[in-house]
């Protein structure tokens, strides 16, 4: 075990919020002088089967916890899976049938252990111990927070002055969270910023049930490749763990230049110290910030295959992208002309092929010169196609193909 000054170096990095910083250190210099590790646990609704980098941020804090020597509780809220987490929602969230439970359940353990290790991590359900309580149990489970603590939460306290309703169980959620902790008598528990309410709510169960409370550890949200919004498959701007080494790799290096030092920060294995020299680096001229970011680009896509696929997929980057070259397979489609009119607007060929969702969203990518036509990049979002001709169509870094269009 490393000594404690060392430890807080590492459990600070990229770190939001810490409560608290003192808490942590005492707990710390206890374990050290112990030998015995601290309990830290981490908490995922399994509301849906693929991970993302956005998830990532997490498991590799915890990760680095678990390589300082200490005990990782990987806990799937299955039992609060069937209320449905409220965090940030502006109406009742839907709660998820068994079998959705059970199946997502099973894709998560798959897939953290390619960043967990699996001889030192344990996995555990929140219904182990909630199936337990009687109706009473969860009266005086309840009895131990007031309605005033819980509209301290702004999405509670937002839908309730916007008059959305609010459903009684949904007040429960952070209660059970909050009771995972006591159940795993846990010294420190990780969780993103927006469920900061929550995690000081378990701090506040164990002080009722008597435990020392936990250390609270929150990680920022990870913002998509779209370097705005959040990550979010909802939102079609996330890196999948499970996606192939070409597409991880690609989207990467989409992101921008300053995007990309927050990933560094986040998800990158690198120490404190290599990165503040690749800045200097950067920053002084000595490397270019592609370079940099291809190397960013291979370890990420390393992490989630192996060396020889982060190759494979670097030289097809290069390839394709710095070379120019065409991909060897590029699918052809056909789109039918505007009635009378002999040709259709550029705008409406990327709706109908699917990479814009809507004639506006087309045009919007044209005027941010995401589209090229026969490897020109267009501008102007009216342009229209004419049938009886071939085009080479391409979005973004990695989506070609032909376009015939037929009258």
């Amino acid at each position: 075990m490393k000594p404690v000054l060392e430890q807080m170096q590492i459990i600070r990095r990229g770190a939001a919020k810490i409560v608290s910083e003192e808490e942590l250190e005492r707990k710390l210099h206890r374990s050290y002088h112990s030998g015995q590790p601290l309990r830290i646990k981490a908490g995922f609704d399994p509301t849906a089967p693929d991970l993302h980098l956005g998830h990532v941020v997490l498991l590799q804090k915890l990760r680095q916890f678990q390589q300082l020597g200490h005990q990782i509780y990987f806990l799937i809220g299955d039992f609060t899976a069937l209320i449905g987490d409220p965090t940030g929602k502006n109406e009742t969230r839907k709660p998820l049938t068994a079998e959705q439970i059970a199946i997502n359940a099973a894709t998560y353990q798959e897939q953290v252990f390619r960043i967990l290790d699996p001889l030192a991590t344990q996995v555990v359900f929140n219904s182990s111990w909630m199936n337990l309580l009687s109706a009473v149990d969860l009266i005086q489970l309840a009895a131990k927070h007031t309605v005033a603590r819980m509209m301290e939460r702004d999405d509670f306290s937002k839908r309730y002055q916007e008059g959305r309703p609010i459903a009684v169980h949904e007040f429960l959620y952070p209660l059970i969270q909050g009771y995972d902790s006591v159940a795993l008598k846990a010294d420190v528990e990780l969780g993103g910023t927006d469920q900061t309410f929550n995690l000081l709510v378990g701090r506040e169960m164990q002080r009722e049930y008597n435990q020392e409370p936990q250390c609270v550890l929150t990680m920022p949200i990870l913002e998509g490749t779209d370097g705005v919004q959040k990550m979010s498959k909802s939102l079609k701007n996330y890196i999948g763990i499970q996606e192939s080494p070409k597409d991880i790799f690609g989207k990467v290096m989409s992101v921008s230049d300053a995007l990309m030092w927050r990933f560094y920060e986040l998800l990158s294995n690198r120490s404190s110290e290599e990165l503040m020299t690749m800045r200097a680096d950067v920053a002084g001229g000595r490397q270019h910030p592609m370079a940099v970011k291809k190397s960013l680009a291979w370890e990420l896509t390393c992490r989630f295959h192996d060396d020889d696929a982060a190759t494979t997929a670097q030289q097809q980057f290069e390839t394709l992208f710095e070379n120019r070259s065409l991909p060897e397979e590029i699918p052809e489609v056909e789109v039918v002309a505007d009635a009378g009119g002999g040709s259709i607007g550029l705008a409406l060929v990327l709706r109908k092929v699917g990479v814009a969702s809507s004639n506006s969203e087309g045009m919007r990518l044209i005027r941010q010169g995401a589209v090229l036509l026969d490897q020109v990049r267009v501008s102007d979002e009216r342009m229209t196609l004419v049938a009886g001709k071939r085009y080479l169509l391409q979005s973004g870094r990695r989506w070609f193909s032909y376009v015939k269009v037929v009258s």
